[in-house]
């Protein structure tokens, strides 16, 4: 598996540390001493805890090791360490995740069992994409769903995230209180091909690792012929591009 690329994230960090706050400031009213970022990235997610918990003990994770060291470079004053969300160990006062939870499988036995190293009176607050029905996806799904890719018979990383009403039975059975809701963002690109620039370091990762670059090549010619279709050009000469996320908190 290929590492993911921080440079390649970072191009759209403005518009990918939106959620991350206002996910941050949706828990601003708790008091943690011990806070852990899960799937932490370049770190951006990371220093917006560190301004709204400015005194709390702050711990970012993540499984790539070229994240973890953009984390560290940009944030020496927080800590950082390559590690799977499903092997973290102790308890903490928050548990966040910011992007990242669509990457991991078995949700109904997953996030139960995170909810288990949530400490009293502390919360679980994560954000996922919830965008398949963008047009932009719907491209992605149905140009890789091609046999010529062969990407039929490749075990490839899935990332999926369930329907909101399964969150709400989940989160019904191993916490005290929760809430569960979606936010629709409208980010203005400066071109078509901005669109699959945001997808590359995402939702095409798995699929271009698995091509290689001339392939890969190809792939992104053709989701970009029918980007293009999809998305028409705004009277400011930029392509209007919407992005459902799904935030979850959940109190212990």
């Amino acid at each position: 598996m290929a590492d993911w690329n921080s440079v390649q994230y970072e191009k759209f960090i403005k518009q990918r540390s939106q959620p991350a706050k206002d996910l941050a400031m949706r828990i601003a009213h708790y008091l943690p001493k011990t806070v852990i970022d899960i799937g932490c990235g370049p770190g951006n997610s990371t220093k917006i805890l560190k301004e709204i918990f400015p005194t709390s003990k702050l711990l970012g994770i993540d499984t790539s090791p070229n994240m973890i060291a953009k984390a560290k470079e940009d944030n020496p004053d927080i800590d950082f360490c390559v590690c799977n969300a499903l092997s973290i160990e102790g308890k903490f006062d928050v548990i966040y995740s910011n992007a990242c939870f669509h990457w991991i499988p078995n949700h109904k036995t997953f996030l139960p069992a995170l909810m288990e190293k949530v400490n009293p009176n502390g919360c679980l607050a994560v954000q996922m994409p919830y965008n398949n029905d963008e047009p932009l996806y719907r491209i992605i799904n149905e140009v890789v769903s091609e046999p010529k890719w062969g990407f039929d018979c490749a075990k490839l990383e899935n990332n999926i995230t369930l329907d909101a009403k399964e969150y709400y039975e989940i989160l019904s059975e191993c916490s005290s209180s929760f809430d569960v809701w979606e936010t629709k963002y409208y980010h203005s690109m400066p071109d078509h091909m901005a669109l699959v620039e945001w997808v590359r370091s995402a939702k095409l990762r798995p699929y271009l690792d698995f091509l290689g670059e001339e392939m890969g090549k190809e792939l992104e010619e053709e989701i970009l012929k029918r980007v293009k279709e999809q998305y028409p050009i705004q009277f400011d000469g930029n392509i209007l591009f919407g992005f459902r996320r799904l935030f979850l908190t959940a109190k212990k």
